[in-house]
């Protein structure tokens, strides 16, 4: 429990005689309140608006949002009387199976909004004097520590939580009701933040739409002849009968309802959205920014096989689901076939994101990949795999690998080394910088945790010593026969926009933050 004054709060921790509980300054406040964190990974969020009832619409929108988190999962409707919601856990089921015998509750509601989240419960409700809505958000607040103590010092209140921490789409909702517009509390909302947060905003009249203010993540728009959808992933538009209209801008807010979409602040000039979209974590139908992913992977796997003439592999193999595109890529490159030495096994393990307990993680990867002989004992193969973050994954593959006879096994991987933590989106978000793989070699070479940005940019070259030094270690502590990484240059030709559109912050440590 948390009591707070405007100058001075007292925290009452559980299990503390009252005599031990502590006064605290704001300043300490946001110290202790930085245990707050938000722990919000990746996610997905889909709303729609119709002349006719859209609740299918929204169920499905949503679900085709699900390889985008595996922790829990809301929906919300506006049914011309009411707000209704629901959220369940995913933990232990899929969003279908959790969703399906609510539906005729929603039933003619036209307006809605569904949420995939890796973390807190969403939609959040608000009452206020704007009125009743409900929001999703697809973020990663930064400074969530600071915001909540403010708040708190302002005599608001968090009612939900998230893990028995601050429910970050609680924190955005009560910021909007703050002030005197839906556009003023979304602007609000992205001046505060940092870090990144786009959103949506179900009211009884409209939904508004809001893109980070940087573009992190992205925000699509959709229509067909009865109304409009907004969804973070374009794929989920085709099968529902909706043709893209456009991305929204970086900070870009919209007021979409069934007749139109109206633009209520226009977008902003910078714009830095994650490089990782066509990397991993984007679903490979899917379009952002004019530029569809599957076919961003084939150019990322050519660009690798156009810098691999010293190797002469029998077949190219993608380690399941997203490094299979960089592997047909390579494999059309090199001119060599492209077979499945592995292969995933869907019916008790579907998705791509892992559980958050790491002993499960570790567990889930090792089970839901199958070796093919046919196809390993005594091969020469070439691997494509998106990325490196903690390095479990890999290593327990390769050991597969080995076990099924492989005679070679050359790894590409389809991105540079992850040497930062994400600071904006927790794709890669580490319980500690040395998490990172990358990092914990770094620091074994260096000696020191004390890793400095002007040492770190030695290991960012692809042609520094430092660099080649640090993936010999890799490959030697993998068991691999050669180990590359994706150069960021070309990659950044792959995706094929302006490098300064780009966030590549994990990679080189560029970001704009301001």
């Amino acid at each position: 429990m948390v009591a707070c004054r405007t100058k001075i709060a007292k925290i009452f921790i559980p299990g503390l005689s009252p005599d031990k509980n502590i006064m605290l300054l704001p300043q300490d406040f946001v110290n202790f309140a930085a245990g707050l964190k938000n722990c919000n990974q990746m996610s997905g969020f889909f709303g729609c608006v119709s002349r006719e009832e859209c609740v299918n619409d929204v169920f499905y929108g949503t679900d085709y949002h699900s390889h985008l988190g595996t922790k829990r999962a809301g929906m919300a409707f506006y049914d011309g009387r009411k707000f209704i919601r629901s959220i369940h856990s995913l933990e232990n089921g899929y969003f279908r199976n959790k969703f399906e015998d609510e539906l005729p509750k929603f039933a003619e509601s036209k307006m809605g909004i569904g949420v995939i989240s890796d973390c807190e419960s969403q939609p959040i409700t608000i009452t206020s004097h704007l009125g009743r809505y409900a929001v999703v958000t697809v973020a990663r607040i930064d400074n969530i520590a600071e915001l909540s103590a403010e708040l708190l010092a302002q005599k608001h209140h968090f009612a939900e939580l998230s893990d028995s921490t601050i429910n970050a789409t609680e924190l955005v909702s009560i910021l909007i009701g703050q002030c005197d517009s839906y556009r003023e509390g979304i602007e609000l909302v992205q001046r505060k933040v940092k870090g990144s947060c786009s959103l949506l905003v179900l009211t009884d009249h409209a939904i508004y739409a809001a893109r980070d203010r940087f573009g992190r993540t992205p925000v699509i728009v959709g229509k067909n002849d009865k109304g409009y959808v907004c969804a973070s992933e374009s794929s989920s538009f085709a099968n529902l009968g909706y043709e893209h209209v456009r991305d929204l801008g970086p900070g870009e807010i919209v007021e979409m309802t069934a007749d139109g979409v109206k633009v209520v602040a226009p977008a902003c000039r910078r714009k830095q959205i994650c490089s990782f979209l066509w990397v991993y974590y984007g679903y490979p139908s899917s379009c952002y920014e004019g530029v569809n992913v599957e076919d961003c992977r084939y150019r990322c796997g050519a660009a690798m096989a156009r810098r691999d003439a010293d190797i002469s592999p029998d077949f190219a193999a993608g380690i399941p689901d997203s490094g299979v595109g960089h592997a047909i890529g390579y494999s059309n490159e090199k001119k060599i076939p492209y077979k499945r030495p592995f292969v995933k096994y869907t019916p008790t393990w579907p998705r791509s994101f892992m559980p958050q307990n790491q002993n499960m993680r570790d567990l889930v990867a090792k089970m839901k990949l199958l070796p093919n002989e046919q196809f390993t004992r005594g091969r020469k193969i070439v691997f494509m795999d998106d990325s490196i973050v903690r390095g479990t994954q890999l290593k327990d593959n390769v050991v597969k690998l080995l076990d099924a006879g492989v005679k070679e096994i050359h790894m590409r991987i389809a991105c540079p080394p992850l040497i930062f933590p994400c600071r904006f989106l927790n794709f890669s978000a580490s319980r500690s910088t040395f998490d990172l793989y990358a990092r914990r070699v770094i620091r074994d070479m260096e000696g020191t945790e004390n890793l400095t940005d002007d040492l770190l940019e030695k290991y960012t070259d692809p042609d520094n010593p430092k660099h080649l030094e640090m993936v010999g270690i890799m490959c030697r502590h993998l068991r691999l026969t050669s180990l590359k990484f994706q150069r960021l240059d070309d990659l950044v030709r792959a995706i094929g926009l302006p490098k300064e559109d780009l966030c590549t912050h994990c990679w080189d440590n560029s970001s704009y933050m301001e």
